[in-house]
């Protein structure tokens, strides 16, 4: 039983004399504290040991120093080998018999058996050379004695010493001697030496290779990003991709491996290399695993493109320098040259550049488009840059639903000649009475004389899936949005993806998130340009465009949402795509909103004035002077042909069907009756003005009167 000890100590609450006696309290000893077993602290010692930084960078330095001088000495008996016998020959064999190429293999194979016989005449040589060096040894000898001898002589006759004669040949033999008795004393500490010095030379070589495990080489070495791609390097990435059968290939190809491969060509920011794979390997099996060959290219994943070309079982990689697709790749054109048109029919928009660092441009001639991707990845910036570059052409017209309605297309104002903005049903409703005016212009052209030509007219929707799931129906029960066929939205895009090309009647949409409710499968099909940004899935990539594509080895679902915003992945016959692929990634011109609008102010500068309209009239009672004087806009004088075209635009229930009579019929007796100027039919605004501010005048005084 321990002994208890006394504690002298002050209560806890003190009183409140100050004259308080000590409380003297007795406690049991704590007891004593239990002893930490050795091998305890040991095993603690060792884990901190273990785990701590210096010691792991210690122990990567031995590994990769003692790998340096094994791997060495295999490189160099490898090598030893490879010069000794005809193996490098074989392996070269057996690689041009993989890769089917039989003219290199009987190549190889000539090669081998030169080097046979040759080896064979060597070989047949050292038989005689003993004789032979014997024999000019001793031919070798005689002759220096000789004229050592003959020296001596020279010297004797000079000295007159007979002695003399046999000098040089004594200084000859003592000059032996000494080189015996250094090569004595030198033998011993060389035998020591020499194999330290050979080490070292097997190091030096594994060094020099990097002859080590991945985790013990230095962080410079291991974190080699940018590293030039070179033959060698794409065979190891292919070699370690998991794809046994090409694993087996290439092993039995040996360092021939790079026989699978094309030129490594410079293509933009990176370099293009085409791979022949073995039999036995398919295509698929190699785009299935981009991560990881990415990965062992020391390369991120959206930094290796696959793609497959015409050639049969073969892979085409494109490879980025690392870094480079996140810089930018500058402003666009519209911005930098202030004296850039556009031509609708032959020209072609700057749209941005390849991975190749090529322009690319892309035609709108007759080509439906649809652009899609996921929210804030840059889809209407880039519809809005062909727009912008469209507008520059002015015979062409633009009708234009927003339906996300927050000021992205509001500098279309005064430019096009409808504009809807806003993501309402009521706002749906209206873009799709705008698809189905366009409808109607479509049929009008369609009806129109063999031979005459129409101008562009893009009929452009952004937020597109806005309208295919409207859930509001008309008053005969018909809904705006859905696939079926009573669907408004839907069947007006399927008359305009039918006909709407042969008269210059395009239709444009942005959407996001493809799915089969929010962009119809018939509606997605009928673009003959699709473009995509960033996707989520493989199954969204193949709704935004097609199996074919996606099959050749486009992947939007591959690019990193937020990181390669503008990045676009086209299918399109109107943008030139290498031989045998079936889409290109574009990575898009940003232009701002602040320049977005001074672009359109250039375009506004081409025209005569636009009068944008931003309600689609309903069947309203009209009044057909007020309404030829409002799609003046501010243009001054308008050709009648050019009235009729807007009036259609404003309505084309009431003035689709207007003929230039119909127009001379309504202004008759007004003042403002079209006239010839420069032999061509034309109304003024100033006239219009006169007659409508004259009319009002008079239905005022008629009713104070």
């Amino acid at each position: 039983m321990s002994e208890n000890v006394v504690h002298l100590h002050k209560p806890t609450d003190p009183p409140t004399s100050d004259t308080a006696p000590t409380v003297l309290t007795v406690v049991p000893d704590a007891p004593p504290a239990r002893p930490v077993p050795l091998w305890v602290r040991s095993g603690r010692a060792v884990k901190t040991a273990v785990t701590h930084e210096r010691t792991r960078s210690t122990g990567r330095a031995v590994a990769r120093h003692a790998s340096y001088t094994f791997n060495g000495g295999r490189i160099v008996a490898r090598r030893t080998w490879d010069g000794r016998t005809g193996a490098r020959y074989e392996r070269m064999i057996r690689a041009a018999e993989a890769a089917g190429n039989l003219e290199a293999a009987e190549e190889w194979e000539e090669r081998l058996q030169r080097f046979r016989a040759a080896r064979h005449h060597r070989r047949m040589d050292l038989l005689h050379s003993p004789v032979e060096a014997a024999k000019g040894v001793a031919v070798g000898a005689g002759m220096s004695i000789g004229v050592l001898v003959a020296l001596g002589v020279v010297m004797a006759i000079n000295t007159g010493r007979v002695g003399d004669v046999i000098t040089p040949l004594s200084a000859t033999i003592d000059f032996i001697a000494l080189l015996i008795r250094i090569v004595q004393i030198v033998w011993g500490p060389a035998l020591t030496i020499a194999p330290f010095l050979a080490l070292l030379a097997l190091w030096s070589v594994g060094r020099k290779q990097h002859a080590a495990p991945a985790w013990a080489l230095p962080a410079n070495v291991r974190n080699d990003e940018g590293e030039p791609i070179t033959p060698s390097i794409v065979v190891k990435a292919l070699r370690d991709l998991g794809v046994p059968a090409l694993r087996n290939a290439i092993k039995e190809m040996g360092d021939a491996g790079a026989s699978m491969l094309g030129p490594i060509t410079i293509a933009g920011c990176g370099v293009e290399v085409d791979v022949t794979l073995p039999s036995g390997v398919s295509t698929v099996e190699v785009q299935n695993r981009r991560r990881k060959l990415a990965e062992n290219l020391t390369r991120h994943e959206h930094e290796v493109f696959i793609t497959i070309p015409q050639a049969a079982r073969t892979v085409r990689l494109w490879i980025a320098d690392s870094g480079a697709l996140d810089e930018p790749i500058g402003p666009s054109p519209l911005v930098t040259d202030e004296s850039l048109t556009a031509d609708y029919a032959k020209g072609k928009a700057p749209w941005g550049q390849d991975l190749r660092g090529d322009a690319a441009a892309l035609s709108l001639y007759q080509r439906h488009l649809l652009i899609t991707g996921l929210s804030n990845q840059g889809k209407t910036a880039a519809l809005r840059s062909l727009a912008l570059w469209l507008a520059l052409d002015r015979s062409v017209e633009f009708w234009l639903g927003d339906l996300k309605g927050v000021g992205d297309w509001a500098m279309f104002d005064g430019l096009a000649t409808v504009l809807i903005q806003g993501p309402t049903d009521d706002h749906v409703i209206q873009v799709t009475e705008m698809l189905e005016d366009a409808v109607e212009e479509m049929n009008r052209r369609l009806q129109a004389p063999p031979g005459t030509e129409f101008p562009a007219l893009i009929v452009l929707v952004d937020e597109a899936q806005m309208a295919f799931m409207c859930p509001v129906k008309d008053e005969d029960k018909r809904p705006y949005g859905g696939s079926s066929s009573t669907s408004r939205y839907f069947m007006a895009a399927r008359k305009i993806h039918n006909q709407g090309r042969a008269v210059n009647v395009l239709l444009w949409q942005g959407t996001q998130d493809p799915t089969d409710q929010n962009l119809p499968k018939l509606v997605r099909e009928g673009a003959h340009t699709r473009a995509s940004l960033a996707l989520g899935t493989e199954s969204q990539a193949r709704m935004a465009l097609g199996d074919k594509a996606v099959d050749g080895g486009a992947a939007p679902n591959l690019l990193r949402p937020g990181l390669d915003k503008g990045t676009l992945v086209v299918a399109s016959d109107g943008i030139e795509i290498p031989a045998g692929q079936a889409s290109i990634t574009v990575r898009t011109h940003y232009i701002s909103t602040d320049d977005a609008k001074v672009i359109a102010e250039r375009a506004k500068a081409l025209r005569d004035g636009v009068a944008t309209v931003h309600v689609i009239d309903r069947g309203e009672e009209r009044d057909p002077v007020a309404d030829i004087f409002a799609v003046f806009g501010e243009a001054q004088r308008l050709l009648t042909q050019d009235v009729l075209k807007r009036l259609s635009a404003l309505n084309a229930n009431a003035y689709g069907r207007w003929t230039p009579g119909d127009l001379r019929r309504v202004l008759e007796g007004t003042g403002a009756e079209p006239y010839k100027s420069d032999g061509r039919m034309v109304v003024a605004r100033e006239r219009l003005a006169r007659a409508l501010a004259n009319r009002d005048g008079e239905g005022s005084a008629s009713a104070d009167g």
